[in-house]
């Protein structure tokens, strides 16, 4: 069993894998700082005696290095995953996105380990011009500090891990959805209706499309990559390995909402009208239609559980049953 060291390992994603690493039988170390993570995301995770939650920042160089120490595995979620934050302050991508993952590098450098999985995102990608678009696809202009903050990280991914000895797989995101999410459209638009049921208004004008990944298949596909790298074929110092980690098909944002008014109609015995707005975007650096070609990765054997559709429909109920309980 391996020890696990997993930044932003109180957010959404971050504590679902500390959970499944957990129950694989691995010690995990869980570094956040508790901005956008939750320490009651944890509550499973501190009853086991073999995880151990670390508050504290990724800019603390020092802090990272000490507590890095004697891991086999870093797996990287932590950034600035509201995108939107980008347009009003301006560097907190490059702090919490770009500079975080340079030191979260330079102490594995620094400690010796060898191993990283880092997740990127799509929106590296910007509005590209081919769709499905795949891993090759270039020249990649971003739209979003979010996602050049990301396109950044990639590259001080491959150069420490040619320059250092490193073996890196990186995961391009679809958008990831379900449980313990604190912010995207489906938390949104269901955090709105909570307040104010009689009505639901949309950023954009509902046509926006994008892949949609469940996160279980997303750690699915995580832990299965470094499976088949790491353990099986057992690939020498300087390995990299990019993958787009998406589902099959797009959803519109429109079908998004629909569902959770379906869900919310339901649950409160009156169904809220929706107002959709004017533009093809919510909001400025949003990429209007994202459409992520997994072919590559299913060349492996991988496949995501859930197609997009089926991937939002299942994270409406899991994210209903967070914001108003269980099931009314």
């Amino acid at each position: 069993m391996a020890s696990i060291f997993i930044t932003g390992g109180a957010g959404f994603i971050g504590s679902q894998m500390a959970e499944r690493l957990l129950a694989e039988g691995h010690s995990v170390v869980s570094y956040d700082n508790l901005v956008l993570g939750k320490r009651e995301f944890l509550v499973a995770a501190l009853r086991n005696p073999r995880f151990r939650f670390v508050e504290a920042d990724l800019l603390d160089l020092d802090r990272v290095v000490a507590e890095m120490k004697g891991a086999d595995l870093v797996i990287h979620l932590a950034a600035n995953s509201d995108i939107s934050q980008g347009a009003e302050r301006s560097d907190v991508d490059l702090k919490n996105g770009t500079i975080a993952t340079y030191n979260t590098l330079e102490a594995m450098r620094r400690t010796g380990v060898r191993d990283v999985l880092f997740a990127s995102t799509s929106a590296i990608y910007g509005e590209a011009s081919v769709k499905p678009t795949p891993e090759s696809y270039g020249p990649l202009f971003p739209i979003s500090f979010y996602g050049a903050s990301k396109l950044a990280c990639e590259g001080l991914v491959s150069a420490f891990t040619h320059n250092c000895g490193l073996r890196a797989i990186v995961f391009r995101f679809a958008n990831i959805v379900g449980p313990r999410a604190t912010h995207g459209a489906i938390h949104d638009f269901l955090k709105r209706l909570k307040a104010n049921s009689n009505e639901l208004r949309v950023l954009g004008n509902g046509t926006q499309r994008k892949s949609y990944l469940h996160v279980s298949d997303c750690i699915d596909g995580m832990l299965y990559a470094r499976k088949l790298h790491f353990d099986t074929e057992k690939k020498p110092p300087g390995f990299f390995e990019c993958y787009n980690l998406a589902s099959e098909g797009v959803t519109r944002v429109s079908s998004i909402a629909a569902a959770v008014v379906d869900e919310v109609t339901r649950r409160m015995g009156t169904r809220p009208a929706l107002v959709f707005g004017s533009e093809d975007r919510g909001w400025v650096g949003d990429v209007a239609f994202t459409w992520l070609d997994g072919a590559r990765f299913a060349t492996t054997g991988w496949k995501a559980r859930l197609t997009s559709d089926a991937a939002v429909e299942q994270a409406v109920r899991d994210i209903a049953r967070q914001i108003w309980g269980e099931d009314a």
